[in-house]
């Protein structure tokens, strides 16, 4: 079919064609439409014009198919029918979200932002699937197929939307009593050369984390070193706690052994802010109504204390300096 010969009112003529054709009654037919019966009929009549014949026989009494209006009321019945229920099912969508949401997600934020909600949204969503991952590499999460990322605002590709979660974040050095007793405790930050130091591995790099902190306005690394190295920040925590050396690691892991003794805070002048956690997605003039969903849900989700400070104020996973341009 020449698509030249479809007009953007074709759909609208058609439907009052047919809405005419099957009660045989303008009025009636423009109410079911909700329109007024003098719009259904300039538009029965500009489909006429259109395609040159008379569709309909008209009485001051009565309204009948000519020959050539049945047939093509034969023909279009059910492909108007079909593309109303086709727009139909689409709203239907909109107000009942269904399908795939597919979430990538920084561990720690997991714990901040999507398990506090996991459950509202399912209740409010039955239909919507989340299928998330949960990990700490700094994926492309355009060209790996997620539709979502819940990331630190560090790490985040410029074309991407970027709404913040909470405020900047900020890690600490900390060790257990026990540790400080046996081997002193650091003055300076450049002090950690001489002490054992558990490194944190970021997914994907060979070396561990260079330990970051800010003097006089500016950012400096210590190389660290030590008897431990890891991959899982809490482990490297439990490990500080236990005596095994020195761990740099977020609030949100620290505060509940801080507060409880089991660990002490160590350089605090030197730990700065940084950027905290952000949602993270494509731009789209469309949105999916799923999509949507997990977004609003996610934005105004709650943010539930862990007993030592409020979600949004806590982080689990630290940032690589080169994946940090402004610094």
């Amino acid at each position: 079919m020449d698509p030249s010969l479809l007009s953007a009112g074709d759909f609208n003529q058609l439907r009052a064609f047919v809405a005419v054709a099957g009660s045989l009654n303008f009025s009636r037919a423009a109410e079911n439409l909700g329109v007024s019966s003098s719009a259904l009929s300039q538009m029965v009549r500009a489909l006429e014009e259109r395609v040159g014949v008379s569709l309909f026989n008209r009485t001051t009494r009565s309204v009948s198919l000519t020959e050539a209006g049945a047939r093509l009321f034969e023909r279009v019945k059910p492909a108007v029918e079909e593309l109303a229920e086709a727009l139909g099912e689409t709203r239907e969508r909109r107000a009942h979200p269904a399908g795939t949401v597919r979430v990538h997600c920084f561990r720690a934020a997991a714990d901040l932002y999507l398990m506090p909600i996991l459950r509202d949204f399912s209740d409010a969503y039955p239909q919507v699937v989340l299928d998330v991952t949960l990990d700490d590499a700094v994926v492309n999460i355009v060209a790996e197929g997620y539709d979502v990322a819940i990331r630190l605002g560090e790490v985040i590709d410029k074309d991407l939307i970027a709404v913040k979660l909470g405020p900047d974040l900020r890690q600490t050095v900390v060790a257990s009593p026990d540790y400080l007793a046996r081997h002193g405790t650091p003055a300076h930050p450049r002090d950690l050369l001489d002490h054992r130091c558990i490194g944190w591995r970021w997914p994907g790099q060979k070396t561990p984390y260079k330990w970051e902190f800010m003097e006089n306005g500016r950012w400096f690394e210590v190389a660290i070193a030590g008897p431990l190295i890891s991959n899982m920040k809490d482990f490297g925590v439990q490990a500080a706690v236990d005596g095994v050396g020195v761990a740099f690691a977020s609030q949100q892991l620290i505060a509940p052994h801080i507060a409880a003794g089991r660990l002490v805070a160590l350089l605090e002048t030197w730990s700065a802010p940084f950027p905290g956690y952000y949602l993270c997605y494509p731009a789209q003039r469309q949105m999916a109504p799923p999509l949507r969903a997990v977004i609003d849900t996610i934005r105004g989700g709650p943010r539930k204390s862990n007993g030592v400070e409020t979600a949004a104020a806590a982080i689990g996973a630290v940032v690589p300096r080169g994946l940090r341009p402004h610094r």
